[in-house]
């Protein structure tokens, strides 16, 4: 039998909340999924005291340690490198690269203030467009469709709910609307610009799988038996395939492009929707297009092939798989 990996300490060493470490410390740890590692996160460092019962805790053990620094202020952060330079412990200075990059390039010198980052200046735009996608969620158009910058239309279970929410952490106010056979969708679909609305899509045998699931979770397992043909096919493959169809004509009918969600992860699925209504947008009303939140550029993961689309496996949930959750 294999020997179990042994446990890596990231030590994340801060002057502020240590959010900005974490995080990189989490991308990290995806990297290497067999090995074990335990994020410790060392806060608001003000002093050479702090510092200082960091690195007692290193020396306690410098082999299964490992430091990502953010600390901005130079004696401070000078410090830790020193000491993880004499007990060999191996120290990332996150910010460096980035704020001398920024120097090389525009002359200036860093503040060395430490500023977090969490409360940007669109924070409130960002809390609103979440509201606004729960509020607007299945069709329940609370606020109408004037605000919405993204409509998500598509089949139930196609993705259309967590990447509504996760568009809306992004800052974009979305709503999705289910697209049910023989049920009319709402007038204000019809009547919403069209660059908002993008329609969603999945293999036919992906969603009877979600859906099967979904039966099960609800209890409903064994009304109509495997098929589920007394929900009216809600879970039956054949019924599936002319709801697909259905829906794909009405998506037509509505001249919205269709995001095939069936092996895209959800950020994924999230910069692909960005990118299609910010450029439906520009070509439809080019005076008038949508400043991404925050001033940031999303630019989406270039198309790869299917196979490869689902990086680790089971581990990059797609937003069809978070459809899943009861």
């Amino acid at each position: 039998m294999a020997a179990t990996a042994r446990v890596i300490d990231i030590h994340v060493v801060a002057d502020s909340t240590g959010d900005t470490g974490t995080r990189v410390a989490r991308a990290t740890q995806a990297q290497f999924p067999g090995q074990p590692v335990r994020v410790v996160r060392h806060p608001r460092l003000h002093s050479p005291q702090g510092v200082d019962d960091v690195v007692a805790q290193l020396r306690a053990d410098p082999a299964a340690a490992v430091v990502f620094c953010t600390v901005v202020d130079d004696a401070l952060r000078s410090r830790v490198l020193d000491a993880c330079a004499a007990l060999d412990v191996p120290c990332a200075d996150l910010l460096a690269p980035a704020l001398e990059a920024f120097t090389a390039r525009t002359g200036a010198q860093p503040a060395r203030v430490v500023q977090p980052v969490g409360l940007a200046a669109d924070y409130f735009d960002r809390i609103h467009a979440m509201e606004f996608a729960v509020a607007n969620d299945d069709g329940h158009l609370t606020d109408g469709l004037d605000e919405a910058q993204v409509v998500l239309v598509g089949a139930s279970r196609t993705g259309k709910t967590p990447l509504s929410m996760y568009l809306g952490y992004l800052g974009y106010p979305t709503a999705n609307i289910p697209l049910v056979p023989g049920v009319a969708p709402p007038r204000e679909l019809f009547e919403a610009e069209r660059w908002k609305v993008v329609g969603l899509t999945i293999d036919p045998e992906r969603l009877l799988e979600i859906r099967q699931r979904r039966v099960h979770a609800m209890g409903a397992a064994g009304h109509g038996g495997a098929g589920g043909t007394a929900l009216g096919g809600y879970a039956d493959l054949a019924r599936i395939h002319d709801e697909l169809d259905e829906v794909a004509r009405l998506q037509r009918r509505l001249g919205c492009p269709v995001l095939d969600t069936t092996t895209l992860a959800l950020e994924e699925a999230a910069g692909r929707v960005v990118e299609l209504v910010t450029a439906r947008r520009r070509a439809l009303a080019p005076d008038d297009a949508p400043q991404p939140p925050g001033g940031d550029h999303v630019r989406a993961t270039p198309q790869t092939p299917p196979a490869d689309r689902r990086r680790g496996g089971d581990s990059a949930a797609t937003a069809a798989d978070h459809e899943e959750q009861p």
